[in-house]
């Protein structure tokens, strides 16, 4: 079951991650040798970094020169959390080469790698829900709060755990099949943000 790899993989970025607790800590890379595994572990990296990194932009004293670097540093951030979604969307579709849908056969409203990407966030949301519940300078009433709300992620990881799987299991029987489109971002092309090609062309 992919769904049980991939949440373990989740936990063990984040966890690895907490170590340091640093945004600019450098990715390790326990898995480089296995393609999967490694774009998996990825993935969560880049998303818990970003995660903290939404964090500190939202300091109200912030000031704006960081708050700005910070801003293009999740810009980046979210360009290639796209990049290895794709990446790992591109590694289904190899792997599902030799099936022949049937002619029956639907596509999904997304595909594999997209549902992973929301099921890498919920593993962050449960680490920090969970962080809350155990904050023993917040209210009786905070934690109780917190730990309804962590139940809930806790099912819906579970709901969408199951879907990933069974989504797999019917593109290999080919009772669906993949239709992958890219994000094709247009605020970080140069030649697609009116922005930054006006400004190129001033430059000329």
């Amino acid at each position: 079951m992919i769904s049980e790899k991939a949440n373990y993989i989740f936990e063990q970025a984040i966890a690895d991650y907490h170590v340091y607790d640093a945004t600019d800590q450098p990715i390790i890379r326990p898995y480089f040798n296995h393609p999967l595994e490694n774009l998996l572990y990825k993935k969560c990296w880049i998303d818990t970094v970003q995660w903290h990194l939404e964090d500190e932009i939202r300091n109200p004293h912030i000031d704006p020169i960081v708050g700005l670097s910070l801003k293009r540093r999740i810009d980046e951030s979210n360009q290639l959390r796209t990049d290895v979604v794709e990446e790992i969307d591109s590694f289904y579709l190899h792997y599902f080469t030799h099936v022949k849908p049937s002619k029956d056969a639907r596509v999904n409203t997304e595909s594999p790698a997209w549902a992973l990407d929301r099921l890498s966030i919920l593993s962050l949301k449960i680490y920090h829900m969970r962080e809350e519940t155990e904050n023993t300078d917040a209210s009786p009433q905070h934690i109780a709060s917190c730990m309804d709300k962590l139940m809930v992620l806790l099912r819906q990881r579970k709901d969408l755990s199951r879907s990933i799987d069974e989504l797999l299991e019917d593109i290999q029987a080919g009772r669906k099949y993949m239709k992958v489109y890219k994000q094709m971002k247009m605020y970080n092309d140069p030649m697609l943000n009116p922005v930054l090609y006006a400004q190129a062309n001033s430059n000329a």
